[in-house]
């Protein structure tokens, strides 16, 4: 066998090696693809109305980190006359992981869903599954809060502190930011005893009952009928807001009005300051209504 017949049969082998390999990676990752929109969502979690009044099969999904929030949410909608007219059913998912949104945002399960913008962004999830914002609430500071003395932003101080957060590691105010604080100080956070809860009130419900030292979380006007002002340690101050993205493959109106409406009454009735200034982005009291990018109902 001469030399070249030689470097051609390597040529052909390598050129058929490489095309196995690409095969065994392709195909997988092809099946597996197909296969995504068909899987139900990833959630231990979840309430489910069947609306009396509809005889559609379509399902109007939600999803929220917390169960409280959840839970009110449901309820309005269950009761929400529009989407009666499209929907069959409602079903509304809560959990904080963020393994949890990325996959409802990824495969634009959820037909709204309360986020933050930067967990939209690194999805791109406005740009392929045609999430657009509805609601967005105010910037705010995020506070260590103390019930008998100011928080210290020292790592001895911590130390023999009983901390209280929230467990979903979505939430900026009460898990994210202050774990990035005790990084910075240099804190193990198996150093740390931590005691998690299910929301921001049961936070405060923590701290007014003694079974916490500090929790993290914001400031809003009422807590100064349980707790002083001077006991509060800001973490970070401009800290954007979360926004209820609905998706928007077809330009339903009538709906994005609708869940505006409905989900601004839930949320002004939790009665708190924070709330006051929600961000409205659909113009729904002036005909023809729509999007209207950083349009404020409110005033």
């Amino acid at each position: 066998m001469n030399k070249t017949s030689i470097l051609n049969n390597k040529c052909t082998f390598f050129v058929v090696l490489l095309l196995l390999l690409l095969a065994n990676w392709f195909v997988p990752y092809l099946l597996v693809n197909s296969e995504l929109n068909k899987l139900s969502p990833v959630s231990s979690y979840s309430y489910t109305c069947k609306i009396a009044s509809s005889s559609s099969l379509a399902v109007f999904r939600v999803h929220v980190p917390v169960q409280s929030l959840a839970e009110k949410v449901h309820h309005s909608l269950c009761q929400d006359s529009v989407l009666a007219k499209q929907y069959g059913s409602v079903e509304t998912y809560w959990g904080g992981s963020l393994a949890e949104q990325i996959e409802f945002l990824a495969k634009g399960i959820a037909d709204i869903i309360l986020s933050k913008d930067n967990v939209m962004e690194a999805m791109m999830a406005e740009s392929t599954q045609n999430y657009m914002p509805l609601i967005g609430y105010p910037s705010y500071t995020a506070f260590f809060i103390s019930a008998r003395e100011k928080p210290r932003l020292e790592k001895a101080y911590f130390l023999d502190k009983t901390i209280g957060l929230v467990d979903y590691p979505t939430s900026r105010s009460a898990h994210i930011l202050p774990k990035q604080v005790f990084k910075q100080l240099d804190i193990d956070l198996s150093a740390l005893n931590i005691v998690y809860a299910g929301s921001h009130s049961a936070l405060r419900e923590l701290l007014s009952k003694g079974e916490v030292d500090i929790i993290a979380s914001y400031w809003q006007e009422q807590d100064q009928q349980k707790f002083s002002e001077n006991y509060i340690t800001p973490i970070a101050d401009n800290v954007s807001g979360s926004k209820w993205y609905i998706k928007m493959a077809d330009e339903n109106t009538d709906l994005a009005c609708a869940l505006q409406s409905s989900i601004s009454a839930v949320v002004n009735n939790v009665q708190s300051s924070y709330f006051d200034k929600l961000q409205h982005y659909w113009q729904c009291n002036i005909a023809p209504y729509g999007f209207v990018e950083g349009y404020d109902n409110e005033g």
